[in-house]
């Protein structure tokens, strides 16, 4: 072949035939190795119709004042009803000198709060405070589990306008153990047979003198020390 002419190209030979093949360019790049980093992701296309989370919508406002939202929905839990209609102590049952049986407020507070738990139930006041002449009284509402229980009306006798404020104290007491009664609690005292049988077994009539002198007959439980001051006692009540 003469120089300059017609390109070189070169033969291979098979098993069968020769087959001609174009010789690689002495000036041919190499190939470029493929990358070991992945490609990023591409991201998920967003779905503008999917739906939002929820929010829990907030509890409720209720005026307690005037409300009585839950009244007779439902009965309490059995755990809470068996600790509110038990039965009272004898030990814990009171009497005053005129004779009426009671419980101690503080107790009542305690059988709510096995019931419900601290923070399960509450008073909530119905009205202003009333001031009178020696007497201050207020509407209050019993809130248990976030229902309406009941409503009583309080009463505190004060003797000096600086006791007021204690006053206001005692009347709240007073409508607790009252607004109770709707949950069985203590209802023996209202009971006239249980009233007659107790006063027959735990309780005394005396004779005693106030600072007037004057002989009266009053009630102690037989296990008490005798009256204190303002009151003198000087024997039982022979019957």
């Amino acid at each position: 072949m003469l120089r300059g002419s017609v390109p070189v190209r070169a033969w291979t030979r098979t098993a069968s035939s020769a087959v001609p093949r174009a010789a690689a360019p002495a000036s041919a790049p190499a190939r470029a190795a493929p990358s070991a980093a992945a490609p990023p992701r591409a991201a998920a296309p967003k779905n503008d119709d999917a739906p939002a989370p929820q929010e829990e919508p907030p509890a409720p406002e209720i005026d307690w004042r005037n409300g009585f939202e839950g009244i007779g929905l439902r009965p309490f839990p059995q755990e809470a009803a068996r600790v509110l209609v038990q039965p009272l102590e004898k030990d814990d049952v009171e009497i005053k000198p005129d004779g009426l049986l009671y419980l101690p407020e503080i107790k009542y507070r305690r059988i709510l709060n096995r019931a419900f738990g601290p923070g399960g139930w509450g008073l909530v006041p119905r009205g202003d405070l009333e001031v009178g002449q020696g007497i201050v009284s207020r509407d209050w509402a019993l809130v248990c589990m976030g229902r309406f229980v009941s409503t009583a009306k309080g009463e505190q006798e004060f003797f000096r306008p600086s006791g007021v404020s204690t006053a206001s104290e005692g009347a709240k007491s007073n409508a607790l153990m009252r607004c109770c009664k709707d949950l069985g609690i203590a209802s023996e005292l209202w009971d006239p047979r249980f009233i007659r049988q107790f006063k027959a077994k735990h309780c005394v009539e005396v004779w005693a003198a106030g600072t007037d002198g004057k002989k009266k007959k009053l009630w102690r439980r037989k296990d008490d020390a005798p009256l204190e001051y303002p009151y003198k006692e000087s024997g039982v009540v022979s019957r």
